[in-house]
């Protein structure tokens, strides 16, 4: 087992390389890569499935209880100063090795299907391997400096494929949001990392958790000054983890292909965030102000995501909104101290998610060969239903991801969310009514969208609803520019030169279709781990949380906790959750199923609340005020400032230079007796003024 830890390196390592072989193809032999499509995304599919093979084995040697490995070398020294790079092996890093492997190889047997006729085929697998490394680098980082070196490639990789089909004025846009939000948190996170090795003077995790608690309860250091730097640091989980304020980028990342959708909302960018509280964790947990600030962050993301995820009605934002809700649970389970219960829900929500992100995609891929290429018609829900009949792997996967999402047992989500609950009602009773009430409402809209989508009648062939749609997208598509109109790559984009109307995809077509079996098999085999794999954490028996615990407990006292489970509470508060799941899943019903109720008039009556909702409680409204067009007005003032100031001085100080010397000129004639009389003229004039004086 030991030569695998040596080797433990080639994980980023592997993806990397098929990342970079691919794109220096692309770059040197454009059109040869581009034709060997096949071989290509085979090979980076292989090389993902040897990574993915090798973080099993790292999992399973951790789990039969080898000891962490770390392997490090000397990567800058000045003086004292001593930087290590290198990787780490620990329970945490083997467990995020196999989540980010599995749904990234996954994702791109899915991409198979979904891009097949996309001409970027190539690039979008270049760009999915080297997402897939950035992650995986981070994830076996030893300290806080490679972490964030690694953290801004995956921003990086993130911007690269949010904004894939370039070419579209809205995916160029999500793109560059996406960029500057993060730059927002990333900020924050660097001034964190400085403030705390200038406190602690280390990088290392563990060190820099216990010298601060250290200089705290010596009046080395305020303890207000401790806040301001895990706050800091917690701004960089806060971008990337998409919650609030800075939880506007992520549904616009959606502009995105899908299997993007899927990678960077299961296991990678968002996950990032949750990871690094994990890993930051030392630090946090003896800030208690910083400790709450997370617990009421996450409470609120939760439910702000959920009640904005009420009333969408594009399937892949439904989605996103979703995320932000779930990772808002995340992320108050580590503010309330539930370590294990937070990344309990990270690793089911991985699985559950991915499938029902490529779930959509899946719809989408079938709507197209009704509606077209235009992304308006064919992701909205609005001109779905029905599709059940059609597509029933698609179908029975997304409906038991929605089963998982609910917190439905024996469904993985019930057991990683009730422990989340369970945890926050012993903290504080207000965070649990919050998730709770949660809960119901994420139940709510999942079934919404299930059965908006898959139930019903077919009404994609419905002119009214279509000519209502594209009415309502007129004002965004006059804005965007004629190229933009007509993208090269993507949605909308002309297949091999030929009119979209007609291309040999089997377009246009009276009913949606079932994906190809490169799209339906990672769906089923997600359908796997979203049904079974919560079992490992159960109260019964929690071995996931007698591998992955605080670093500042021991398994003894893991177990000795574990030992005090109590059925009669547990069945309490699973009773509460499966319970206000089942009340919003049977609104859904009668709402959107039977038609018993008519959502249209009860929207009416809230009308308020409903337009809160629709226009995502305005954030995006006020921040484009605030901050863009706030922004515009100051660039404008500094423009003005740079044109009369500084350029006002240098085209002054050209001038005097051009009228002096234009003065000058006459004066140099070249005749010895007038330079004579000029010193002589000043001779005397010296003469004058120093005998006055």
């Amino acid at each position: 087992m030991e030569v695998i830890y040596q080797y433990a390196w080639l994980i980023p390592v592997l993806p990397l390389l098929g990342a970079m072989l691919v794109g220096l193809g692309l770059i040197s032999m454009n059109q040869v890569t581009n034709a060997a499509r096949k071989l290509n995304a085979a090979f980076i599919i292989s090389l993902v499935g040897i990574a993915m093979g090798l973080s099993f084995a790292l999992l399973w040697s951790q789990l039969q209880g080898h000891a962490p490995y770390i392997r490090t070398i000397e990567w800058a020294a000045a003086g004292n100063f001593h930087l290590n790079m290198g990787y780490t092996i620990d329970h945490l890093t083997a467990l995020m090795l196999v989540i980010v492997t599995t749904v990234a190889f996954l994702v791109m047997v899915y991409t198979d299907g979904y891009m097949a006729h996309d001409p970027g085929y190539v690039r979008f697998y270049a760009y999915l391997s080297l997402f897939g490394s950035s992650m995986l680098g981070l994830v076996v980082s030893p300290n806080l400096v490679q972490i964030y070196i690694f953290w801004e490639l995956v921003g990086m990789c993130s911007y690269l494929l949010v904004g894939f089909w370039y070419d579209r004025k809205s995916a160029a846009d999500a793109a560059q949001k996406a960029f500057v939000t993060n730059r927002v948190g990333d900020f924050g996170l660097l001034l964190g990392i400085l403030g705390l090795f200038w406190a602690t003077g280390s990088f290392d995790f563990q060190v820099m958790g216990d010298r601060l608690a250290q200089l705290v309860e010596s009046g080395s250091i305020s303890n207000a000054l401790a806040i301001l730097f895990a706050i800091l640091v917690f701004l960089g989980p806060v971008a990337k983890s998409a919650q609030f304020p800075l939880h506007v980028w992520l549904p616009d990342a959606m502009e995105g292909p899908t299997p993007i959708s899927a990678l960077i909302h299961a296991a990678t960018m968002v996950a990032a965030g949750v990871f690094l509280i994990a890993r930051m964790y030392p630090v946090f947990e003896d800030v208690p102000a910083a400790m709450n600030v997370i617990a009421y962050t996450g409470a609120f993301t939760a439910f702000l995501g959920a009640t904005i995820a009420i009333t969408q009605n594009d399937i892949k934002k439904g989605l996103a909104y979703s995320t932000i809700s779930q990772l808002g649970y995340m992320v108050m389970a580590m503010g309330v101290g539930a370590y294990s219960a937070g990344l309990f829900h990270l690793m089911t929500h991985a699985y559950f998610k991915a499938m029902l992100f490529l779930g959509s995609g899946s719809v989408i891929h079938g709507m197209e060969g009704v509606v077209g290429h235009d992304p308006v018609l064919a992701q909205d829900m609005r001109l779905m239903g029905g599709l059940r009949k059609y597509m029933p792997y698609t179908a029975i996967t997304f409906f038991i991801g929605c089963l998982a999402i609910s917190g439905i047992p024996p469904f993985a989500g019930f057991w990683s969310k009730d422990e989340i609950l369970g945890q926050a009602f012993e903290a504080s009773p207000f965070l649990w009514f919050v998730g709770w009430l949660t809960a119901g409402i994420t139940a709510f809209y999942m079934f919404r969208m299930y059965f908006s989508t898959f139930e019903g009648s077919f009404r994609g062939n419905d002119q009214k609803i279509k000519q209502k749609l594209k009415k309502a997208a007129t004002i965004v598509l006059e804005l965007e520019t004629e190229e933009a109109a007509t993208p090269v790559f993507g949605p909308g984009a002309m297949k091999h030169g030929e009119l979209e109307a007609h291309d040999s995809h089997g377009h246009h077509s009276d009913s949606p279709h079932e994906s190809p079996w490169t799209m339906t098999l990672p769906l089923v085999v997600l359908a796997i781990p979203s049904m079974l794999i919560g079992l490992v954490g159960t109260p019964y028996a929690n071995y996931f949380e007698e591998f992955i615990f605080p670093p500042s407990e021991t398994l003894a006292e893991v177990m000795e906790k574990t030992a005090e489970f109590n059925p009669t509470e547990f069945y309490i508060m699973a009773g509460n959750s499966v319970g206000i799941a089942l009340i919003g899943i049977t609104l859904a019903s009668f709402m959107y199923l039977w038609r018993k109720i008519d959502a249209s008039a009860i929207a009416e009556k809230i009308k308020p609340l409903y337009e809160l909702s629709l226009n995502k409680w305005y954030f995006d409204d006020i921040y484009h005020r605030v901050f863009v067009l706030g922004l515009r007005r100051v660039a404008r003032q500094v423009m003005e400032v740079d044109f009369r100031v500084v350029d006002g001085a240098v085209n002054l100080t050209g001038f005097f230079t051009l009228v002096s010397g234009e003065g000058l000129k006459y004066l140099e004639n070249g005749r010895a007796q007038f330079y004579a009389l000029i010193v002589f003229g000043a001779v005397l004039g010296l003469v004058i003024v120093f005998g006055v004086t």
